[in-house]
């Protein structure tokens, strides 16, 4: 049965992973035949407390997609008039998006008001209960939001875990992230390795992504000046805009004397260029020292790229060892014995292969069904 669906979160003209998943959650609910408008923000963060360059997509927004760009983060006047807006619409189903206790109280706020109409289910998709890099004062945030909803959905085992830390009973239901499929086509190794400008007899590793401490870029580094991998002529190309002062990662490079094993790509990578690396890789690397879920791994498995992640969070629920990738602790002797491994074992026809069947977990409908079963 058609259901009147809000969802509320990051979207156009707001950038990023989150913006991008739920412009897709809102496309396959239309195409399933719901009728979905997304709230987004119209100040999502004060500009000092974000560490890029810029909030903002300088692209064309999607198609045939309902936004409304009406939510301020920070100003509880606005909380209040939304809400009750909301409220008056009487929408089957809000799903929040939450990632973050800085938006606990705005959320939180939306939701109880939004609740009072009794008739409105509030389902909320969480990427983090705890955060990677936590505050005092989290959980009590988190606690504040959790009590404005219906039920929730997390996108691994270990947020679903986390949950354990709240006192709460309500349906809780797992369901892995889906694969971006919105990057546009595939294309050969050789055709992405021509438009980036790579040399077509080099192997190549990639990091992607915002740059961050949690996520490792360091440890990947050290990863590199293992002699193995400096005779074997491999590069890491570090694709994504740094969040944090480049200068401690310039100095591994410079220290290790590894100028002439890096491609620098530190910039925000637009929608039309992330499947340019995905494709000219051969394996990606997210040697993370936290993680829940990871976005960049269900890029990975649209365009069939290998995977070499770290053992923490969910990212070993995402990636069979030595199946679609390898899964290893963060010591750079360890990371760097599974890249020898891939590259003297030629693994990487047989990890593509496996991909092609694993993948067909990650679907949207499998997700959107999991949303709805936990409020009917």
């Amino acid at each position: 049965m058609s259901k009147r669906v809000i969802i509320i979160g990051p979207a156009y003209p707001l950038r990023g992973g989150l913006a991008t998943y739920n412009e897709l959650l809102a496309k396959k609910l239309q195409e399933e035949g719901h009728q979905v408008k997304i709230i987004t923000f119209s100040l999502q963060y004060p500009h000092f407390l974000f560490p890029g360059k810029t909030q903002y997509s300088d692209g064309l927004p999607p198609e045939n997609t309902d936004i409304e760009i009406s939510l301020n983060a920070i100003n509880p006047i606005n909380w209040i008039l939304l809400g009750r807006k909301i409220k008056k619409e009487k929408p089957d189903v809000v799903i929040f998006r939450y990632w973050m206790p800085f938006m606990a109280p705005c959320l939180g706020t939306l939701g109880r008001i939004i609740r009072q109409n009794k008739h409105t289910k509030v389902v909320a998709i969480t990427d983090n209960i705890i955060p990677h890099e936590s505050h005092v004062g989290d959980r009590l945030l988190t606690s504040y939001f959790i009590q404005s909803c219906d039920a929730f959905v997390t996108m691994s085992k270990s947020v679903l875990d986390d949950f354990k830390l709240f006192n709460q009973t309500k349906p809780i239901l797992f369901n892995p992230h889906p694969m971006y499929e919105n990057y546009g086509d595939a294309l050969t190794k050789k055709e992405a390795k021509q438009k980036l400008g790579l040399d077509e007899n080099t192997s190549y590793v990639l990091f992607f992504g915002f740059i961050r401490k949690y996520k490792g870029l360091d440890t990947l580094l050290k990863v590199f000046a293992d002699q193995r991998i400096k005779d074997r002529g491999i590069k890491l190309i570090i694709a994504g805009e740094y969040y944090e002062n480049p200068s401690t990662y310039e100095k591994i490079i410079c220290d290790l004397g590894l100028e002439d094993s890096i491609v620098r790509a530190n910039h925000y990578i637009k929608d039309t260029s992330v499947s340019l690396y995905f494709n000219a890789v051969d394996i990606v690397a997210q040697t993370y020292k936290t993680a829940t879920q990871s976005g960049v791994t269900q890029i990975a498995y649209y365009y069939h790229t290998p995977m070499l992640v770290s053992d923490v969070g969910g990212l070993a629920e995402l990636v069979p060892h030595q199946k679609v990738g390898y899964v290893t602790s963060q010591e750079p002797r360890a990371i760097a014995d599974c890249l020898i491994d891939f590259y003297e074992n030629n693994r990487e026809d047989t990890f593509v292969k496996n991909i092609k069947t694993e993948r067909l977990q990650f679907t949207w409908d499998r997700m959107i069904k999991t949303i709805f079963s936990t409020i009917d």
